[in-house]
């Protein structure tokens, strides 16, 4: 994609969201469901849309919450279900409107006290702490379509082991939402929002206090207050911005945070490289705002909207490129967590940086490789298997300090504490960290290239084979592997990745949005990595 002349600006009064248009459409539009674009569609990360163009309405959000019911039945879930919303405009209504449906199927639920907010990651430390104990199995539901624009809405389903639900149950879920939205709600059970809200089944819960409280247990807060290393905490806005407030005060930390109020069109924002308003925390452009105050802190850090990725600020580089983050990350908590095992291994998707897999073998560390989602890490981190799980896109976690496991979704807050636990313990910032890693191993060009992709060029690249690769090098290297599944759990890979010994590739539709993804990287430098991606681009012409 070209750049667009508003990337990097702040967002023009002109482009904002037009919130009540949006609300009104929510409960007005009606989805045909013979439209596949109107249809429920569980993507990487549960389905999305926007009231706007019929994808994201009263109506799925009825379908998709009765098939959580019908679902949870069926698995012989009777426990808790923990639910959460981030502050697009769509999440409340949304919120409500599956209340209205989980009140009325006797499902006992927790939402946040006082109207709040809740993050992606604290649903998921909240199921797991609770199935720790429990007698019956807990799940969740978080009503977020993540750092996409603010005409946006998104519901994900978390099953009892805490994190994204694997393609099994989503499908499920899926089907049985398109089936109740065909047979025109016929099988949806539901109370009126008054009637909902006043059910004794529907419960507001306190999740700030006992995330934060145990934050203690996955981060070394205490080295962090100590040190009195100056923060900047941009909560962008998010669900998490009331965590930002009491990890501050519970911690004593020194550190300003901005953005902290609720604004649904997120007018602070600076547009992405496309121009669109999107809180993605690891996009230069759309963290402008934060990157101008890099001088002003020690080290800074930003989360998108339900705060489950991370955006590291330091004064050395500005913004860190994630995977040159998650390689900091990695070498840092390998060498400074003495309760784990040395057999644990490392958990990346096979898009991230092959940095990590120089890093990892220096730590003389398995790698695990899996296709993009985050749900390919659960049972690594559940079964302590892996100490670290993460995506090239910002988004990862890791265990507690004792080897237990802390979230089996991504956490951008402890992902972002621990930025500051980095300089405190080392006194150097990740990008300094980073440079070091460099000198070492090597110096890395990465980029991803965006293209916009109908539904069925999506559906091409999604279903490649190793036969249409007709090529035997890359970029004048021998081609040396053409996957379509990931070596580290043989799942496949949705796209497909070919690899030179200093250079690779991988193609794939975007889980989330109408668009495809070229990732590559060099370890020879700019111009091989051009090279790369433009032998990529080639290939696609050719599919297409």
């Amino acid at each position: 994609m070209s750049m667009h002349p508003n990337a990097g600006k702040q967002v023009p009064k002109n482009l904002l969201t037009n919130i009540p248009q949006l609300i009104s459409s929510y409960y007005i539009q009606k989805p045909n469901p013979k439209n596949s674009n109107e249809r429920v569609s569980f993507g990487t990360s549960g389905h999305r849309g926007s009231s706007l163009n019929n994808s994201f309405n009263e109506i799925h959000i009825f379908a998709v919450t009765q098939a959580v019911c019908d679902y949870r039945k069926k698995a012989g879930i009777t426990g808790i279900l923990f639910m959460g919303i981030d502050t697009h405009a769509l999440s409340y209504p949304a919120q409500l409107s599956a209340l209205q449906v989980l009140a009325a199927n006797g499902v006992d639920v927790r939402i946040a006290k006082n109207n709040g907010y809740t993050p992606t990651p604290v649903i998921s430390h909240a199921i797991l702490t609770h199935n720790a104990n429990a007698a019956v199995q807990c799940d969740g539901i978080v009503i977020t379509p993540s750092h996409n624009p603010p005409s946006d809405g998104g519901f994900k389903y978390n099953p009892p082991h805490g994190g994204p639900a694997d393609t099994d149950v989503t499908d499920w879920i899926q089907a049985r939402a398109n089936m109740i939205i065909e047979d025109e709600m016929v099988d949806l059970h539901k109370f009126t929002p008054k009637e909902a809200l006043n059910a004794n089944n529907i419960k507001e819960y306190d999740y700030i206090g006992p995330y934060v409280e145990d934050l203690q247990n996955v981060i070394d807060m205490q080295s962090i207050a100590k040190s009195g290393i100056r923060i900047g905490a941009d909560a962008m806005g998010g669900a998490g911005m009331a965590y930002y407030k009491a990890i501050k005060e519970h911690y004593g930390l020194n550190m300003d945070i901005f953005n902290d109020t609720l604004d649904s069109t997120f007018s602070f924002m600076h547009c992405d490289k496309d121009g669109q308003v999107r809180m993605d925390c690891s996009s230069p452009y759309a963290m402008a705002g934060l990157v101008a105050l890099k001088e002003n802190y020690d080290i800074a850090f930003g989360n998108d909207t339900d705060f489950d990725r991370h955006g590291i600020v330091t004064k050395s580089v500005g913004l860190i490129n994630p995977n040159h983050y998650l390689s900091v990350a990695i070498d840092y908590l390998a060498q400074n967590r003495p309760q784990w095992k040395s057999e644990l291994g490392i958990g990346k998707t096979l898009v991230s940086s092959s940095m990590i897999d120089r890093v990892a073998n220096a730590l003389e560390r398995k790698v695990i490789e899996v296709p993009v989602g985050f749900k390919w890490f659960v049972d690594g981190l559940t079964k302590g298997e892996i100490f670290f799980g993460g995506e090239e896109s910002a988004g990862a976690s890791f265990l507690r300090k004792d080897g237990s496991v802390w979230s089996t979704d991504k956490d951008g807050i402890i992902l972002a504490l621990l930025s500051a636990e980095i300089l405190a313990v080392t006194k150097r910032d990740p990008g300094e960290y980073y440079q070091e890693l460099t000198q070492k191993f090597g110096t890395p060009a990465y980029a991803r290239i965006d293209a916009p992709a109908t539904s069925e060029q999506c559906a091409i690249l999604k279903n490649l084979s190793v036969e249409n690769i007709k090529e035997q090098s890359l970029a004048g290297e021998p081609i040396e592997a053409i996957l379509t599944n990931a070596p580290g759990n043989g799942a496949a890979i949705g796209g497909l990745k070919v690899v030179a010994k200093n250079g690779w590739f991988a193609l794939r539709p975007s889980g989330t949005e109408p668009i495809y993804k070229i990732y590559a990287e060099s370890f020879i430098g700019e111009e091989h990595l051009k090279q790369i991606q433009q032998e990529a681009q080639s290939i696609v012409k050719r599919l297409f």
